[in-house]
């Protein structure tokens, strides 16, 4: 583990707390993360739901108001997407934060509407969970990330036979373009479109193993296709965990009864038997050792805490100064201010 941010899932519209508050308490939170030195702000984003969506306009608030901490999402459902204007979005955001994007993007987890993505004007899935529209979006996207032409130009103004690629060009952000993958098949997928991987926070497998030793052997095939595949650069792998480090009565408070009883889950999703990961919750020299012993963290260069929106600014900078401070260093960590963060080099 190299780098850690935080994963906000956004949650709004308990005890009078809407959209307005979330949406600067989001800023907020990464502008005071970003002088903690934590190095992402990712942000789910569902639709039909109180919870974050759009997520352009907050992680273009947060590029403008940080200047180093990393912006992106886990995920962005591409069944809900135009594929060229979500292009267009990401090149700017690229480019107006100086290449701090980390967009991650996927099918997509389960939404409270039906088949939402057909409210959205996208139709003819045949599939009940709509994947059969999301990859070949996904690669319609990325073609126009990468600038590739995608539309016939106007022969009277450039001449017969010319195409154009989406504008604007942000070099180099197909690197900085995440595939959220919940099985080590789709991990292998990723790999071979040549996008980093975002292991998912849980996984639609359930073999017994525990949810650590099983995101690391996805990781492992990850990084077995993707040097198959003949990439010339090194990718970038994450993965989530609620991690609460126990340091005064009111983290005991919060936190303290899951310390000594939680563990891996496993239940049906989708309708995929799954596993989901535990949370981490002890004093700072235990979570050490915990987190060593999960062979996923030590094997992907990014963590990202998940945190409980609804506890508000000031004890979500609490828990990742805490982090910061009393876990992180003793992993590997080195904070947004030594730069970029760089994949581990695959044999």
């Amino acid at each position: 583990m190299k780098a850690f941010g935080f994963l906000s899932f956004g949650h709004y519209g308990f005890s009078g707390y809407e959209a307005r508050e979330m949406l600067q308490q989001a800023v907020q939170l990464s502008v005071g993360a970003d002088a903690i030195g934590v190095n992402g702000a990712y942000f789910r984003v569902h639709h039909f739901a109180k919870q974050a969506a759009s997520p352009m306009p907050l992680l273009s608030a947060i590029a403008a108001r940080t200047d180093n901490i990393e912006v992106g999402t886990g995920v962005v459902d591409m069944r809900y997407e135009n594929p060229l204007y979500l292009a267009e979005e990401a090149a700017a955001l690229d480019l107006l934060s100086d290449g701090r994007v980390a967009l991650g993007v996927s099918r997509g987890s389960p939404e409270p509407a039906l088949r939402g993505w057909e409210a959205f004007g996208y139709t003819g899935s045949a599939d009940p969970r709509g994947a059969d529209i999301a990859r070949p979006k996904f690669e319609r996207f990325m073609d126009a990330v990468r600038g590739v032409p995608v539309a016939d130009a106007d022969p009277a103004q450039f001449g017969p036979g010319q195409k154009l690629r989406i504008e604007p060009h942000a070099p180099g952000l197909d690197r900085r373009i995440w595939w959220g993958a919940g099985s080590r098949d789709t991990a292998e997928w990723a790999a071979a479109q040549g996008v980093n991987l975002m292991s998912s926070t849980l996984l639609t497998e359930a073999t017994g193993q525990a949810f650590g030793d099983l995101q690391a052997e996805q990781i492992d095939r990850y990084r077995t296709a993707w040097k198959a595949a003949g990439h010339d650069w090194t990718p970038r792998v994450s993965v989530s965990r609620s991690v609460f480090p126990l340091m005064n009565a009111q983290d005991q408070m919060y936190f303290g009864l899951r310390s000594g009883d939680s563990a891996d889950q496993v239940g049906v999703i989708d309708g995929f038997r799954s596993t989901f990961g535990k949370t981490y919750a002890a004093e700072p020299d235990v979570l050490i050792e915990q987190l060593r012993d999960d062979a996923a963290v030590m094997s992907a260069d990014t963590l990202m805490l998940t945190i409980p929106a609804q506890l508000g600014v000031e004890y979500n900078l609490h828990v990742l100064r805490s982090f910061a401070e009393h876990v992180a260093p003793a992993l590997g960590w080195k904070p947004n201010t030594d730069g970029p963060v760089q994949g581990d080099p695959i044999g």
